[in-house]
């Protein structure tokens, strides 16, 4: 079996989810969307990029092809190519859909690997291959709303041969858009997760004894951290004895978390990018995460605070429905209303039986949905499947 995977090379997400058939022995490429380092965390893998040389840290299972003789300086290169000359990257990759023939190509994420895939199917026209396209979150709730976005959205879903997302909420808004394509069973981006083995990531005792709040801290298009430390500020007289950890922070929220801590008293640390392993074992240790954003599918942030045991705090953008029941498994919230996102975190610091419970619910979750062991078979038996019921 050869694949083809059109994606943000650079990314974990890329780099969990391939993992899962890596050790296959199929072939695997990989062509990014974007001009950008691969991601060390690859294995088994033949990554594309247009420079010679490859990205620092490269596994020794990743092979590195260069696509034009760009030695020193490629990465520089590649930027340049990629901002002024886009169309350069749609017809490379139209050229390595000819020169491969892979049985399956599938762009993971719609805004940049979609439209590219798009691009070059339209280039390419007849005997285009299986296309699998992969909605990574904001990619059909949010974009759908966007009038520049909305008809190319469209395009992707009439044009693929199979869909695959993390939640319902994106099976419905895909079938609504025109999908014709088939629809894959449903999983996290990122695969499960090795239940057994990053149990000792986990603070020992119960969520209720612990004093860490972790925040994530993005604040953009989507993000609405800025909404949490405003929140958190209203609760400033009930968290005493705690610290709060924002991680992925942006410019305007570490600002704000500085001057959080001088009015409030409460110490903050800015969480510099870490391991998956070394974010665990935050997690492991919180006993409240907030995530807030106007847009998400199954935000990977929320997974890993149930298979940790850390009480969730998420936006009601995302699906996090699909996962947590409100006021059980932890709160789901408006991402933009400090009152009723305080009103939540109170809860959560005041009802310890609240929060041990939820715990205890979020594993019998995790162990049923979220366990590598069982969704990796069920993976690789997709693939299987696909490739059966490819193009010929």
């Amino acid at each position: 079996m050869k694949i083809l995977f059109v994606c943000m090379t650079d990314s974990i997400h890329s780099a969990r989810w391939i993992s899962q058939i890596a050790e296959q022995g199929w072939e695997i490429y990989l062509f990014p969307v974007y001009a950008a380092p691969a991601s060390s965390e690859l294995r088994n893998v033949n990554v594309y990029g247009f420079s010679l040389l490859p990205s620092r840290n490269l596994d020794k299972s990743v092979r590195y092809i260069g696509l034009l003789p760009i030695g020193r300086n490629g990465n520089k290169v590649e930027k340049l190519i990629f901002r002024v000359f886009p169309q350069l990257w749609e017809l490379a990759l139209a050229v390595l859909i000819r020169l491969l023939k892979p049985d399956i190509i599938q762009s993971l994420e719609f805004q940049h690997a979609g439209y590219m895939t798009f691009a070059a199917r339209n280039r390419i026209k007849k005997k285009f291959p299986t296309w699998v396209v992969t909605n990574w979150g904001s990619d059909i709730f949010l974009y759908r709303r966007l009038a520049e976005h909305r008809t190319k959205v469209q395009n992707i879903l009439a044009a693929c041969d199979y869909y695959s997302c993390e939640c319902q909420r994106d099976v419905k808004l895909a079938k609504e858009m025109g999908l014709a394509g088939t629809t894959l069973p449903l999983f996290p981006n990122t695969g499960g997760f090795d239940l057994a083995r990053i149990a000792s990531l986990r603070q020992s005792g119960a969520t209720s004894s612990r004093r860490l709040i972790l925040l994530k801290g993005y604040q953009h298009w989507a993000g609405r951290a800025l909404a949490g430390l405003h929140a958190l500020s209203l609760c400033r007289d009930s968290l005493d004895g705690y610290e709060l950890g924002v991680y992925s922070a942006t410019p305007d929220v570490k600002i704000a978390a500085q001057l959080f801590e001088q009015d409030t008293g409460i110490p903050v640390k800015i969480i510099p990018q870490c391991s998956h392993d070394d974010m665990l074992r935050l997690y492991g240790r919180a006993r409240i995460y907030i995530g807030l954003s106007i847009s998400d599918a199954i935000s990977t942030s929320l997974l890993e605070s149930m298979v940790m045991g850390t009480f969730p705090i998420q936006s009601c953008t995302s699906c996090a429905n699909e996962w947590i029941t409100d006021g059980e498994g932890g709160f789901v919230v408006p991402p933009e209303d400090p009152d009723i996102i305080a009103s939540a975190i109170r809860k959560a610091l005041k009802d310890d039986a609240l929060v041990d419970r939820a715990a205890e619910i979020n594993a019998c979750v995790a162990s049923e949905r979220l366990d590598q062991s069982i969704i990796k078979p069920q993976v690789i038996k997709m693939y299987q499947d696909i490739y059966k019921s490819r193009k010929e």
